[in-house]
């Protein structure tokens, strides 16, 4: 592995291996790099999995079961980027199918309880922009959102 930049590690409760399988069959340039199972000497059951370092969407991850005593929390998040309502379905769909749960503006946390941002990317722009008429028009929509409606954020930015 490169000592390159960094690696995020995310504490799981023996769903490392079923998070990191998940993730990258969700984003491009994914993939599982190497699985790493206890040994006899433990201190876990010998052959369970240790950690999972994978790639999921470029970024280097590291799923590490290291058991109940830490959860994850919306103090951290990742965001998505994209371009269209396309990609926004799609992230916002795999992301809280099976127990996952959509939260306001565009957050959601999916079935492990990672907090996640289906941000539309041009909306980063529209309410940075100086003419504070659009910029409020584009932000006030978004607050009323869950899942973001790109179509209806360009709307509220022109003033339709």
């Amino acid at each position: 592995m490169s000592t390159d930049g960094f690696v995020t590690c995310l504490w799981f409760d023996g769903q490392a291996e079923e998070a990191a399988h998940h993730y990258v069959s969700i984003f491009k340039d994914s993939r599982v790099d190497s699985v790493v199972r206890w040994p006899e000497s433990g201190p876990g059951p010998a052959g369970s999995v240790l950690t999972v370092e994978f790639t999921a969407n470029g970024q280097r991850f590291v799923a590490l079961n290291g058991g109940p005593e830490f959860t994850f929390n919306e103090a951290v998040s990742f965001q998505i980027l994209c371009s269209g309502q396309e990609e926004i379905d799609h992230y916002w769909t795999k992301l809280t199918e099976n127990g996952g749960e959509g939260g306001q503006c565009g957050w959601l946390k999916d079935r492990y309880g990672v907090s996640w941002q289906v941000v539309y990317a041009p909306l980063l722009d529209m309410i940075a922009d100086p003419d504070q008429e659009k910029a409020t028009r584009a932000l006030r929509a978004m607050m009323g959102m869950t899942k973001l409606d790109a179509a209806a954020l360009d709307r509220a930015y022109a003033g339709e």
